[in-house]
């Protein structure tokens, strides 16, 4: 198969169509793959698949018989055009009257001092747990451990740290409607 591909290229450089044809029933789907999951566009990639082999028709002398297997040589000119295409893409403008309009999630101060003071609600109710229970809600709901990870740190079953864990979530809530 690659002696076949090479020998259309050569074919190719002598400008045989019939060779060209053929060379594109053989590769086109391979080389389209090859663009599109560069490209990620299908349009795009057809369009640039066109271009290639145009690229391949022009080049095709320039194919060195020794030097690559023939394959690799079509998919570098792909893979090429392919990256050119995405250097072409003109950047998105954003108008600078847009930028007004893009909302701002930062906290104003009086939302900090409801977080704040929620905080320290939220600390106060933990230090009414058992020490260890309160270590484990930090763990499992600030530090984003497992159950499996907590039981083992406390070396308890699982279950139990389930148990530990929404009977101190009830507890929490309770302190907090207060």
């Amino acid at each position: 198969m690659s002696d076949d591909i090479g020998n259309l290229i050569s074919q190719c450089a002598l400008n045989n169509r019939a060779a060209f044809t053929k060379l594109y029933s053989l590769t086109s789907a391979k080389l389209f793959g090859v663009v599109l999951r560069i490209l990620n566009n299908r349009a795009e990639a057809e369009d640039a698949l066109q271009e290639i082999y145009v690229k391949i028709w022009n080049n095709a002398d320039k194919f060195a018989v020794n030097q690559y297997s023939p394959m690799s040589w079509l998919v570098v000119v792909a893979r090429n055009h392919a990256i050119d295409v995405i250097r072409a893409r003109k950047p998105i403008a954003v108008d600078i009257d847009d930028a007004f309009d893009v909302s701002d999630d930062s906290k104003t101060p009086e939302q900090e001092a409801i977080n704040t003071s929620e905080g320290k609600r939220i600390d106060n109710c933990l230090q009414e747990l058992d020490e260890q229970k309160a270590q484990a809600v930090r763990g499992a709901y600030v530090e984003g451990y497992s159950y499996e990870e907590l039981a083992e740190r406390f070396s308890v079953p699982i279950n139990t740290m389930r148990t530990w864990l929404r009977r101190s979530l009830i507890s929490l809530k309770e302190c907090l409607e207060q």
